[in-house]
């Protein structure tokens, strides 16, 4: 992978990860303990199913990019690396 694409990726889930916890009030969370990997539901993040209708707006809010129904949301919303190569696909 180039670096510079390497770079814009990595600023990419950085800002998604900064995003969640401002807007869906995250308190004690700092973007640096959530992984890439870990789930965004259950036992990860724990957030819930009025936290995934706030998503899908701050998706569309601040990448231009919809998420369309349940099943587009269940490929997004595994975890942060799915959702930003869900975001990355639809900005093409």
């Amino acid at each position: 992978m180039e670096l510079t694409t390497l770079y814009k990726e990595t600023r990419l889930h950085t800002k998604l990860k900064e995003l969640l916890i401002e807007e869906l009030n995250l308190i004690d969370v700092s973007a640096d303990e959530i992984e890439n990997d870990d789930p965004l539901f259950g036992d990860g993040l724990g957030l819930d199913s009025l936290d995934a209708v706030e998503i899908v707006v701050l998706v569309q809010k601040h990448f231009n990019v919809e998420i369309k129904n349940m099943d587009e949301g269940k490929i997004a919303f595994q975890s942060i690396n799915s959702l930003v190569d869900f975001i990355k696909q639809r900005r093409v």
